[in-house]
Protein backbone atom coordinates (compact mmCIF):
# COMPACT_ATOMS: atom_id res chain seq x y z
CA UNK A 1 0.00 0.00 0.00
CA UNK A 2 0.98 3.51 -0.97
CA UNK A 3 -1.16 5.93 1.36
CA UNK A 4 0.09 9.30 1.70
CA UNK A 5 -1.93 9.69 4.38
CA UNK A 6 -3.22 7.29 7.49
CA UNK A 7 -7.80 6.85 6.84
CA UNK A 8 -9.95 8.37 9.26
CA UNK A 9 -11.29 6.29 11.87
CA UNK A 10 -14.34 6.71 11.42
CA UNK A 11 -14.76 5.33 7.55
CA UNK A 12 -15.37 8.16 5.19
CA UNK A 13 -16.46 7.64 1.69
CA UNK A 14 -16.56 9.72 -2.07
CA UNK A 15 -18.48 9.53 -4.75
CA UNK A 16 -17.41 8.84 -8.19
CA UNK A 17 -19.29 12.03 -9.01
CA UNK A 18 -16.60 14.09 -7.51
CA UNK A 19 -14.61 13.53 -9.71
CA UNK A 20 -16.02 11.49 -12.50
CA UNK A 21 -13.57 11.68 -15.12
CA UNK A 22 -11.18 9.59 -13.09
CA UNK A 23 -11.56 6.07 -14.26
CA UNK A 24 -12.92 3.79 -11.42
CA UNK A 25 -8.96 2.38 -10.56
CA UNK A 26 -7.55 5.43 -11.06
CA UNK A 27 -10.73 6.86 -9.00
CA UNK A 28 -10.02 4.58 -5.89
CA UNK A 29 -6.04 5.22 -5.86
CA UNK A 30 -6.78 8.55 -5.57
CA UNK A 31 -9.81 8.77 -3.20
CA UNK A 32 -7.53 6.03 -0.96
CA UNK A 33 -4.83 8.28 -0.83
CA UNK A 34 -6.62 11.24 0.13
CA UNK A 35 -7.76 9.09 3.63
CA UNK A 36 -11.22 7.81 1.88
CA UNK A 37 -11.81 4.75 3.34
CA UNK A 38 -15.39 4.11 0.60
CA UNK A 39 -15.80 4.77 -2.62
CA UNK A 40 -18.79 5.11 -5.12
CA UNK A 41 -18.54 3.82 -9.08
CA UNK A 42 -20.69 4.47 -10.95
CA UNK A 43 -21.64 2.31 -13.58
CA UNK A 44 -24.79 3.81 -14.84
CA UNK A 45 -25.98 6.50 -16.28
CA UNK A 46 -27.18 9.17 -14.32
CA UNK A 47 -29.00 10.54 -17.38
CA UNK A 48 -28.97 10.20 -21.07
CA UNK A 49 -25.87 11.37 -22.08
CA UNK A 50 -23.81 11.19 -18.14
CA UNK A 51 -20.33 9.93 -18.25
CA UNK A 52 -20.71 5.70 -16.49
CA UNK A 53 -18.07 3.24 -16.35
CA UNK A 54 -18.54 -0.58 -17.02
CA UNK A 55 -16.87 -2.61 -15.38
CA UNK A 56 -18.27 -6.67 -16.54
CA UNK A 57 -16.93 -9.68 -14.60
CA UNK A 58 -14.33 -11.33 -15.51
CA UNK A 59 -13.06 -8.02 -17.36
CA UNK A 60 -9.26 -6.48 -17.20
CA UNK A 61 -10.97 -3.23 -15.99
CA UNK A 62 -12.66 -5.13 -13.01
CA UNK A 63 -9.69 -7.12 -11.73
CA UNK A 64 -7.74 -3.97 -12.17
CA UNK A 65 -9.75 -2.39 -9.54
CA UNK A 66 -10.07 -5.11 -7.26
CA UNK A 67 -6.28 -5.00 -7.32
CA UNK A 68 -6.20 -1.52 -6.47
CA UNK A 69 -8.64 -1.11 -3.55
CA UNK A 70 -6.54 -4.01 -2.00
CA UNK A 71 -3.46 -2.17 -1.96
CA UNK A 72 -5.37 1.03 -1.07
CA UNK A 73 -7.47 -0.95 1.60
CA UNK A 74 -10.54 0.96 0.04
CA UNK A 75 -13.63 -0.79 -0.36
CA UNK A 76 -16.63 0.01 -2.64
CA UNK A 77 -20.18 1.11 -0.93
CA UNK A 78 -22.41 1.86 -3.11
CA UNK A 79 -23.04 1.93 -6.99
CA UNK A 80 -25.06 4.75 -8.97
CA UNK A 81 -27.48 5.67 -10.75
CA UNK A 82 -30.59 4.31 -11.40
CA UNK A 83 -33.52 6.02 -12.09
CA UNK A 84 -36.57 4.50 -11.84
CA UNK A 85 -38.85 6.03 -14.25
CA UNK A 86 -41.99 4.52 -16.51
CA UNK A 87 -39.85 2.19 -18.38
CA UNK A 88 -37.60 1.15 -16.29
CA UNK A 89 -37.57 -2.71 -15.84
CA UNK A 90 -35.24 -3.96 -13.75
CA UNK A 91 -34.30 -7.28 -15.18
CA UNK A 92 -32.69 -4.64 -17.71
CA UNK A 93 -29.57 -3.97 -15.87
CA UNK A 94 -29.10 -7.46 -13.86
CA UNK A 95 -25.88 -7.69 -15.51
CA UNK A 96 -24.38 -4.11 -13.72
CA UNK A 97 -25.71 -5.62 -10.48
CA UNK A 98 -23.66 -8.87 -11.09
CA UNK A 99 -20.65 -6.41 -11.60
CA UNK A 100 -21.90 -4.40 -8.44
CA UNK A 101 -21.59 -7.60 -6.64
CA UNK A 102 -18.50 -8.99 -8.41
CA UNK A 103 -16.52 -5.65 -6.88
CA UNK A 104 -17.92 -5.53 -3.28
CA UNK A 105 -20.47 -3.37 -3.74
CA UNK A 106 -23.15 -3.25 -0.55
CA UNK A 107 -25.65 -0.57 -2.20
CA UNK A 108 -27.44 0.49 -4.96
CA UNK A 109 -28.63 4.04 -5.00
CA UNK A 110 -31.65 5.43 -7.61
CA UNK A 111 -34.07 7.74 -7.63
CA UNK A 112 -37.61 8.04 -8.36
CA UNK A 113 -39.39 9.32 -11.34
CA UNK A 114 -42.97 7.77 -12.44
CA UNK A 115 -45.75 9.39 -11.63
CA UNK A 116 -48.13 6.04 -11.48
CA UNK A 117 -47.55 5.66 -7.76
CA UNK A 118 -48.36 1.90 -8.15
CA UNK A 119 -45.92 0.94 -10.94
CA UNK A 120 -42.87 3.03 -9.10
CA UNK A 121 -43.44 0.97 -5.74
CA UNK A 122 -43.96 -2.33 -7.83
CA UNK A 123 -40.77 -1.18 -9.88
CA UNK A 124 -38.78 -0.45 -6.95
CA UNK A 125 -40.05 -3.42 -4.75
CA UNK A 126 -38.70 -5.90 -7.96
CA UNK A 127 -35.13 -3.71 -8.26
CA UNK A 128 -35.06 -4.41 -4.63
CA UNK A 129 -35.78 -8.06 -4.68
CA UNK A 130 -33.33 -8.55 -7.59
CA UNK A 131 -30.53 -6.69 -5.75
CA UNK A 132 -30.96 -8.99 -2.77
CA UNK A 133 -30.12 -11.74 -4.85
CA UNK A 134 -26.56 -10.40 -5.20
CA UNK A 135 -26.56 -9.58 -1.66
CA UNK A 136 -27.06 -5.85 -2.05
CA UNK A 137 -28.98 -3.25 -0.65
CA UNK A 138 -30.87 -0.32 -2.58
CA UNK A 139 -31.27 3.51 -1.23
CA UNK A 140 -33.98 6.26 -2.81
CA UNK A 141 -32.78 9.63 -3.23
CA UNK A 142 -35.10 12.89 -3.17
CA UNK A 143 -34.27 15.34 -5.75
CA UNK A 144 -36.40 18.14 -6.54
CA UNK A 145 -36.82 18.17 -10.41
CA UNK A 146 -38.26 13.86 -9.64
CA UNK A 147 -41.21 12.46 -8.38
CA UNK A 148 -39.80 11.46 -5.25
CA UNK A 149 -38.97 15.28 -4.34
CA UNK A 150 -38.92 14.92 -0.56
CA UNK A 151 -36.87 13.41 1.93
CA UNK A 152 -40.66 12.14 3.25
CA UNK A 153 -41.66 10.98 -0.34
CA UNK A 154 -38.52 8.40 -0.42
CA UNK A 155 -39.48 7.59 3.23
CA UNK A 156 -42.70 6.54 2.02
CA UNK A 157 -42.03 4.76 -1.07
CA UNK A 158 -38.72 2.78 1.89
CA UNK A 159 -42.38 2.06 3.82
CA UNK A 160 -44.37 1.13 1.16
CA UNK A 161 -42.05 -1.78 -0.42
CA UNK A 162 -41.57 -2.69 2.59
CA UNK A 163 -38.11 -4.69 1.83
CA UNK A 164 -35.29 -5.60 3.98
CA UNK A 165 -32.72 -4.21 1.83
CA UNK A 166 -34.54 -0.72 1.53
CA UNK A 167 -33.34 2.22 2.70
CA UNK A 168 -32.87 6.16 2.62
CA UNK A 169 -30.36 8.06 1.07
CA UNK A 170 -30.13 11.27 2.49
CA UNK A 171 -28.26 13.60 0.31
CA UNK A 172 -27.38 17.39 1.87
CA UNK A 173 -28.32 19.64 -1.24
CA UNK A 174 -31.58 17.41 -1.89
CA UNK A 175 -32.47 17.18 1.71
CA UNK A 176 -32.36 20.74 2.79
CA UNK A 177 -33.44 22.42 -0.56
CA UNK A 178 -36.93 20.65 -0.50
CA UNK A 179 -38.39 21.27 2.80
CA UNK A 180 -36.99 18.33 5.02
CA UNK A 181 -35.91 19.52 8.59
CA UNK A 182 -33.36 17.49 11.25
CA UNK A 183 -36.74 16.64 13.28
CA UNK A 184 -37.55 14.46 10.10
CA UNK A 185 -34.69 12.58 10.03
CA UNK A 186 -35.29 11.73 13.82
CA UNK A 187 -38.33 10.22 13.62
CA UNK A 188 -37.30 8.62 10.31
CA UNK A 189 -33.78 7.58 11.22
CA UNK A 190 -34.09 3.69 10.96
CA UNK A 191 -34.17 4.08 7.40
CA UNK A 192 -32.24 6.43 6.59
CA UNK A 193 -28.66 3.53 5.36
CA UNK A 194 -26.38 6.43 3.49
CA UNK A 195 -25.63 10.35 3.98
CA UNK A 196 -23.86 12.30 1.40
CA UNK A 197 -22.46 15.76 2.03
CA UNK A 198 -22.15 18.46 0.22
CA UNK A 199 -22.65 22.23 1.07
CA UNK A 200 -24.41 24.96 -1.05
CA UNK A 201 -24.68 28.60 -0.53
CA UNK A 202 -27.50 31.06 -1.61
CA UNK A 203 -31.23 30.91 -2.42
CA UNK A 204 -32.56 27.95 -2.99
CA UNK A 205 -33.50 27.10 -6.88
CA UNK A 206 -37.48 26.75 -7.40
CA UNK A 207 -37.39 25.89 -10.89
CA UNK A 208 -35.97 22.24 -12.23
CA UNK A 209 -33.44 23.63 -14.73
CA UNK A 210 -32.11 25.89 -11.90
CA UNK A 211 -32.17 22.45 -9.38
CA UNK A 212 -30.16 20.67 -11.72
CA UNK A 213 -27.33 22.81 -12.17
CA UNK A 214 -27.32 23.60 -8.60
CA UNK A 215 -26.96 19.76 -8.13
CA UNK A 216 -24.49 19.21 -11.07
CA UNK A 217 -22.43 22.55 -10.65
CA UNK A 218 -23.17 23.96 -7.39
CA UNK A 219 -22.52 22.31 -4.71
CA UNK A 220 -19.20 23.28 -2.42
CA UNK A 221 -17.66 21.30 0.47
CA UNK A 222 -18.65 20.58 3.74
CA UNK A 223 -18.23 23.12 5.67
CA UNK A 224 -17.93 26.20 3.11
CA UNK A 225 -21.53 26.87 2.83
CA UNK A 226 -25.28 27.42 4.57
CA UNK A 227 -26.49 24.05 5.29
CA UNK A 228 -26.56 23.08 9.00
CA UNK A 229 -24.41 20.05 8.18
CA UNK A 230 -22.53 19.62 11.76
CA UNK A 231 -25.97 19.16 13.22
CA UNK A 232 -27.17 16.87 10.34
CA UNK A 233 -24.24 14.62 11.16
CA UNK A 234 -24.56 14.86 15.02
CA UNK A 235 -28.23 13.64 14.63
CA UNK A 236 -27.56 10.58 12.22
CA UNK A 237 -24.35 9.43 14.30
CA UNK A 238 -23.44 5.72 13.39
CA UNK A 239 -26.65 5.18 12.39
CA UNK A 240 -26.19 5.36 8.20
CA UNK A 241 -22.65 5.68 5.97
CA UNK A 242 -21.68 8.90 5.68
CA UNK A 243 -20.05 10.01 2.16
CA UNK A 244 -19.33 13.22 0.40
CA UNK A 245 -20.57 13.78 -3.07
CA UNK A 246 -18.90 17.72 -4.88
CA UNK A 247 -18.81 17.67 -8.15
CA UNK A 248 -15.20 19.36 -9.42
CA UNK A 249 -15.76 22.34 -11.44
CA UNK A 250 -13.00 24.29 -12.63
CA UNK A 251 -9.25 23.47 -13.50
CA UNK A 252 -8.28 21.95 -9.81
CA UNK A 253 -6.20 19.01 -10.34
CA UNK A 254 -9.01 15.70 -9.19
CA UNK A 255 -6.28 14.47 -6.67
CA UNK A 256 -6.06 17.74 -4.94
CA UNK A 257 -10.02 18.18 -4.95
CA UNK A 258 -10.35 15.30 -3.33
CA UNK A 259 -7.70 16.03 -0.64
CA UNK A 260 -9.85 18.52 0.30
CA UNK A 261 -13.06 16.86 0.31
CA UNK A 262 -11.13 14.53 2.59
CA UNK A 263 -10.21 17.05 5.05
CA UNK A 264 -13.64 18.68 5.08
CA UNK A 265 -15.92 15.54 5.72
CA UNK A 266 -13.63 14.56 8.43
CA UNK A 267 -13.70 18.44 10.17
CA UNK A 268 -17.44 17.75 10.26
CA UNK A 269 -17.80 14.33 11.53
CA UNK A 270 -14.82 14.07 13.65
CA UNK A 271 -14.62 18.06 15.08
CA UNK A 272 -11.81 17.16 17.82
CA UNK A 273 -9.32 16.90 15.23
Amino acid sequence: MAASRPKSALPIGVAHFSSIMLPPAEFAKSAGRAGFSRIGIRLHPAFPGAPYYELPVGSAAAGELKAVLAGEEVEVFDIEFFVIDPSFDASSVEATLAAAANIGARRLSVCGDDQDHARLLSNFSDFCVLAGRYGLAVDIENMGWRVVKAFEDSVDLVTGAGMENAGVLVDGIHFFRNGAALADLRANLDKVKHVQLCDVAGPAPTKPEEMIAEARSGRLPPGEGELPLGDLVAVVGTAASISVEVPLVGSMAPEVHLKHLFNCAERMVRPDR
